[in-house]
């Protein structure tokens, strides 16, 4: 479900923002073209493509040749955004107050054995062997 909503979504971000937009408009193409065929049974899909995209003109059907897709380019959405010029910015000085530094003690020499860090790097006196 996750991935299907996730095509979605990019689906239609890409339609609102770039020419794919012009996709959707292919069934036109294709009902314009069987027009066509209908008038001239000879003329190909090169042709029709040559003469609506190569060399347009504007004949008695060109409303309809300017809903063919990647005829007509729009501009994609695009967000712009501005800052008014009467904006402005204010900041107060903010002062900190000196903090009071207590000392801490970080051993207590009353309490420490005395022999304790002297034998801590001794190698051991006991072998096991």
């Amino acid at each position: 479900m996750k991935k299907l909503i996730s095509i979605l979504l990019l689906f239609l971000y890409l339609v609102s923002t770039t020419e794919l937009y012009q996709l959707l408009k292919i069934p036109e193409l294709v009902e314009h073209y069987f027009e066509h065929k209908e008038l001239n049974p000879d003329m190909t899909l090169t042709a029709f493509l040559k003469t609506h995209y190569d060399h347009p003109v504007k004949d008695g059907d060109y409303g309809k040749d300017q809903k063919l897709p990647f005829i007509i380019h729009s501009t994609p959405l695009s967000l712009v955004f501005t800052i008014n010029p009467e904006f402005s910015f204010e900041t107060e000085p903010y002062h900190f107050d000196a903090l009071e530094f207590h000392k801490i003690p970080s051993k207590d020499e009353d309490l420490c054995y005395k022999g304790f860090l002297n034998s801590v790097w001794e190698p051991p006196r006991l072998s096991f062997s």
